[in-house]
C-alpha cells in the first residue's frame, strides 16, 4: 500500500494475464501465481481484473491466486457475435474452474471473492452449475433486484443510441460514470486505467453491448435458492455505495444461512480503491479463517 496526497492507495502491480482459456469461440485471459489454497477473484462491470490485482499480489505468498477477465471485458475477447450476459458468464466460470482443476472430484474447492456482476456470475456457477467453493466473499454484488445505477438503466434502454456517440463524448460519459462509483474520489491515474478498455472502437461497442444484455431475470432465478446455500459466505459492502445501496447487503445476508455481514465505512461501490487497507485486512482475515 502507498500514500498519495494523504490517502492510502493500493500499489498496482504490472499484472499480465498471460494465459488463455478458449471457450465457445471466446478467448478468456487469465493468470495464476502464488502457492497454497486456491483463491479466485471475479470482477464486475465496467471493471476488469485490474481492480483485484494488488489484492492477489498481496495474498500470493499464502494462496494460489487466480485472476481472469470475463469475455467482453479487460483483456479478454470482445467479439460482437458473442453473448456476454450473466447466464453465459456463470457457465463459463464453472468450466473455467474445471480447466484450472479446482472443481474436479476429489480436488480442492477454491475460495471465491466476487465484486459487482462477479457476484451474480459466481452465484450462478455455484447454484445452477454445481461449482464447489470452500468459501465465498461477496463484495457489493449484483444479486438482488432491483440493480443498476440510473445511468446503467438509461443506457440499457437506449444502448444503440449510446453506442453511436462520437468517441470523445462516449469517453467523457463513461469517465463520469466510473467516477461516480467511488465515495472518496479517484485519481486521474485510476480513472484512466478503468476507462482504457472502453475507449477503443471495439471497447466502445463492447461497453454498451454488455449493458444491453444485462437482465434482472438472471438474478431473480437465484433469489429463491439463497436459503439453500451451505458454505461460509461473507457479505462485504461499501457503506456509502450509491450504485447498489447497503440495504441490499442486509437483505442478502439475511437470505443466506449463517452469512457474515461487514459494512465498510467511508467506501462506495469501489471499495478496492476507497478503503484498500480495510478491505485487504477483511479479506485476509476471512481467507485465513477458512483456509
Amino acid at each position: 500500500m502507498s500514500s498519495t496526497g494523504g490517502r492510502l492507495r493500493a500499489v498496482r502491480p504490472d499484472t499480465t494475464l498471460d494465459q488463455v482459456f478458449h471457450w465457445r469461440g471466446r478467448q478468456v485471459r487469465w493468470a495464476r501465481s502464488g502457492t497454497g489454497p486456491a483463491v479466485v477473484f471475479c470482477h464486475g462491470t465496467p471493471w476488469s481484473s485490474w481492480l483485484w490485482a494488488p489484492y492477489a499480489q498481496a495474498l500470493a505468498g499464502d494462496f494460489t491466486v487466480h485472476l481472469w477477465d470475463m469475455p467482453g471485458y479487460g483483456a479478454s475477447s470482445k467479439d460482437p457475435a458473442h453473448d456476454v450476459s450473466l447466464d453465459v458468464q456463470g457457465e463459463l466460470l464453472a468450466d473455467l474452474l474445471g480447466h484450472w482443476g479446482l472443481d474436479e472430484d476429489g480436488g480442492s474447492a477454491p475460495h471465491v471473492i466476487a465484486h459487482d456482476f462477479g457476484g451474480a456470475v459466481s452465484l450462478r456457477a455455484h447454484l445452477l452449475h454445481g461449482a464447489r467453493y470452500a468459501s465465498l466473499a461477496l463484495l457489493d454484488v449484483v444479486a438482488l433486484a432491483p440493480w443498476g445505477s440510473p445511468f446503467f438503466r438509461l443506457v440499457r434502454e437506449h444502448a444503440d443510441v449510446f453506442a453511436a456517440q462520437p468517441p470523445a463524448v462516449h469517453a467523457g460519459a463513461v469517465r463520469a460514470y466510473i467516477a461516480g462509483a467511488s465515495h472518496r474520489g479517484l485519481t486521474d491515474t485510476e480513472l484512466d486505467a478503468l476507462l482504457a478498455p472502453w475507449t477503443t472502437a471495439e471497447g466502445q461497442a463492447a461497453f454498451y453491448r454488455q449493458i444491453a444484455q444485462a437482465d434482472e431475470a438472471h438474478t431473480d432465478v437465484l433469489e429463491p435458492l439463497y436459503p439453500s446455500m451451505d458454505l461460509p459466505v461473507h457479505v462485504v459492502w461499501g457503506a456509502e455505495d450509491t450504485w447498489i445501496p447497503v440495504d441490499r447487503a442486509h437483505r442478502l445476508a439475511e437470505l443466506i444461512p449463517g452469512a457474515r455481514l461487514t459494512p465498510i465505512p467511508d467506501a462506495g461501490h469501489l471499495v478496492h480503491l476507497d478503503q484498500p487497507v480495510h478491505l485487504a485486512t477483511t479479506l485476509r482475515s476471512w481467507l485465513t479463517e477458512h483456509a
